[in-house]
């Protein structure tokens, strides 16, 4: 696998593929920041001293950067100097609503390699840009600083803050959530028996016959077969079913 020393942006089609050609990055960020939140809830509970806090969500992650263009080599500074513009405006269209998708296009920034932080490795990216930052540019600050003597802007530096992009898939596989320890619930359906319920809970892991007498005896039910579709049957934690004999 082979990499460019500099950074580039790729655009991408929803499904991870590449749109024509990366555009190259003229000179490497000095720096560049990633930032993640979670938002959380405060639940007041009369007599505490403080509230409960309560995960709701995670936020999106965001990628902040500058990238500096400088096209006074190309043209001078006078007569025949070459604005800086034919470079940013490359980068500024990533901002634009395409025709066929209705909205910004997906874009991958890839610098460093695996070495870049958190080491993304998206599945739904084609080809070799797999490790980067991928998301939509959420916003471009262009920023001129050095013009020539007919007012042609020759320098300028691009402030882009791009929140990063996922689909539903890559998010439910990061998260592989596993909660063996926690109470469950489950509505019981038409024809389910309790020795059913048992079953797929465990996965076939467990002996059934052990766990649904557990199942029976946290819900308070006397009889297995008494139960009916709509119920709703509480799922002890897997390690106090496990404990049963």
């Amino acid at each position: 696998m082979q990499w460019l020393a500099k950074a580039q942006v790729q655009r991408l089609k929803a499904d991870g593929t590449a749109v024509g050609a990366a555009i190259d990055v003229l000179f490497n960020p000095t720096e560049y920041t990633l930032s993640k939140t979670n938002q959380f809830a405060e639940i007041p509970i009369p007599g505490l001293g403080s509230p409960l806090i309560q995960f709701i969500r995670g936020q999106s992650e965001t990628l902040t950067l500058d990238l500096f263009f400088d096209s006074s080599d190309d043209g001078g500074t006078g007569a025949d100097a070459k604005s800086v513009t034919d470079k940013t405006d490359t980068f500024y269209r990533l901002l634009k609503i395409e025709a066929q998708s209705h909205a910004p296009p997906i874009v991958l920034f890839s610098w460093g390699e695996d070495s870049f932080p958190g080491a993304r490795t998206y599945d739904t990216l084609a080809g070799q840009n797999r490790f980067g930052f991928k998301g939509i540019v959420e916003s471009i600050r262009q920023r001129y600083t050095m013009f020539s003597s007919l007012g042609v802007p020759l320098r300028a530096t691009l402030s882009l803050v791009i929140k990063e992009y996922k689909t539903l898939a890559e998010q439910i596989a990061e998260l592989n959530k596993q909660s063996p320890d926690r109470t469950k619930a489950h509505v019981v359906a038409a024809g389910e028996t309790i020795t059913r319920i048992a079953e797929l809970e465990n996965d076939g892991s467990r002996d059934a016959g052990a766990d649904w007498r557990r199942i029976a005896e946290w819900n308070g039910i006397d009889d297995p077969f008494a139960i009916v579709p709509g119920q709703v049957l509480q799922l002890p934690p897997r390690q106090q079913q496990g404990s049963a004999a």
